[in-house]
């Protein structure tokens, strides 16, 4: 929270404090300042100074951009998003309070994400199945982890990075990866018919020591299914380690974790940092020449360019969103901010939704968010990487984008008047869009007066007051 030109960060301080596990007397002398002061600053009676905040990027290699930007852990938009819930309606909690807690209390609005995150689990379990689902469905506590990192996880790159280099090249790393399994634990890896793998797409045989990959695979897919596995079995201390440290609530979230961990070495192994950063910047982060040179699917490059979070060696950052034809996201992923609603789904006036209608083109929008901030979007459709029925489409969309600032350094933007774009205003889920004539506008706004008269019909269903 900003006054005047002043950082007020206490929250974000004591949640770092924290995360290293360190207590205030501790912080404070590592940082050269009183004890008493740190207090100060956490309880945000006093500013963060510029000497603090370079103080903190050289003690803890703290990224000060990342660090100060609006949005750290649950953020004030998510916060309006959980009290816009209908159950909440005669309360009318004002943005001014909620941004408090999210600013001087985060920990707290995190408490109450995570808590709102349970009911909604709770609302769609079947009433006979209560006593069993889990308070958190794990796919959300995986995903809000792997976000509190800002998807970047550097043990991680660090380990892929020395492996891919002991491999050769991407283009002949599926037959390095074979050997490592084979070479180094014994393990054979066979592309087997699909029928064989009932709806799996690969499968380990422990008892065989056997990898099998459904011949329904692409080729890419065959290596980042070969990748994951020598991720599995090269990295086991150093996955361990991480998970024991991030603490999951439960076994199947714990297990999920790993598998997501995994699958993020097995795009570092394919993709390695340092030569998949100088190639997106010498591409200007043309996605089709780097599946080119890395032998990639767009999704995997697509899900790589948002991990590029190294300090002093960032790439863009991007966010990325896979969708269905029904609107329904399977993944979510920010290098930074992400300027959709967490807990539903995306505006239709963003172009992600059309482009099933010309499948493999790529669709580029520059989208505006309510608070005014301006994101340059790219949108393409992508196959699934296994069709079991080919009567069903295969089809997802994948949708990425960035602050618009980086626009230029992305070749999709050339030809655009990026000085005075032609914008598309965009919201959050209906239920707690404040834009008022939007004439896609799907659901009444929660806490807000209707203003409908039986004498006009407006271009939107729901005409509310503003204010």
């Amino acid at each position: 929270m900003a006054t005047q030109g002043k950082l007020y960060l206490g929250g974000r301080l004591r949640r770092l404090r924290r995360e290293l596990g360190l207590n205030q007397s501790a912080m404070a002398a590592e940082l050269s300042i009183s004890p008493s002061y740190l207090n100060h600053l956490e309880r945000n009676q006093r500013p963060l100074t510029a000497g603090v905040l370079l103080k903190l990027a050289e003690a803890y290699d703290v990224d000060l951009k990342g660090f100060t930007a609006e949005g750290e852990g649950t953020s004030v938009d998510a916060l309006a998003e959980i009290f816009a819930d209908p159950m909440f309606a005669d309360i009318g909690i004002p943005r001014y309070e909620l941004l408090e807690v999210a600013d001087n209390a985060p920990s707290v609005a995190d408490a109450i994400a995570r808590l709102y995150a349970a009911l909604a689990q709770r609302r769609q379990a079947p009433r006979e199945d209560e006593e069993r689902a889990p308070l958190i469905a794990p796919e959300g506590w995986v995903r809000d982890y792997i976000q509190a990192q800002r998807n970047y996880f550097p043990y991680l790159e660090e380990a892929a990075e020395t492996l891919a280099g002991a491999l050769g090249g991407p283009a002949d790393i599926f037959d390095g990866l074979r050997r490592r399994l084979r070479e180094g634990f014994g393990i054979d890896s066979r592309i087997v018919p699909p029928e064989l793998l009932d709806a799996a797409s690969q499968h380990y045989d422990h008892h065989r020591k056997r990898l099998m990959l459904s011949a329904l695979l692409r080729p890419e897919s065959r290596t980042f299914g070969i990748a994951y596995q020598v991720a599995l079995f090269e990295f086991r201390p150093l996955l361990a380690k991480m998970l024991d440290s991030a603490a999951p609530p439960d076994a199947p979230t714990r297990r999920l974790l790993h598998m997501s961990l995994a699958n993020y070495a097995a795009g570092a192994i394919m993709m390695p940092y340092e030569p998949f950063l100088a190639a997106a910047e010498r591409h200007r982060y043309d996605v089709d020449r780097l599946c080119a040179e890395f032998g990639a699917s767009v999704e995997q490059v697509a899900h790589r360019l948002t991990t590029l979070g190294h300090s002093g060696a960032r790439g863009v950052p991007f966010f990325m969103l896979r969708v269905d034809a029904a609107g329904n996201i399977s993944k979510r992923f920010a290098g930074e901010s992400f300027p959709f609603s967490r807990f539903g789904g995306t505006c239709p006036r963003w172009n992600l939704h059309a482009v099933f209608q010309t499948p493999g083109r790529v669709a580029t929008q520059v989208v505006e968010t309510p608070d005014g901030q301006r994101f340059f979007t790219i949108s393409r459709t992508v196959d699934r990487a296994v069709r079991l029925d080919p009567r069903e489409s295969s089809q997802l969309a994948i949708g990425l984008g960035c602050d618009l600032k980086y626009a230029r350094r992305i070749a999709y933007s050339d030809g655009l008047d990026l000085g005075a774009p032609c914008v598309t205003p965009i919201g959050p889920a209906c239920a707690i869009c404040p834009r008022i004539r939007c004439p896609q506008r799907a659901a009444a706004p929660a806490g807000r007066t209707l203003a409908v008269s039986e004498m006009q019909k407006t271009i939107s269903p729901y005409p509310f007051l503003g204010g």
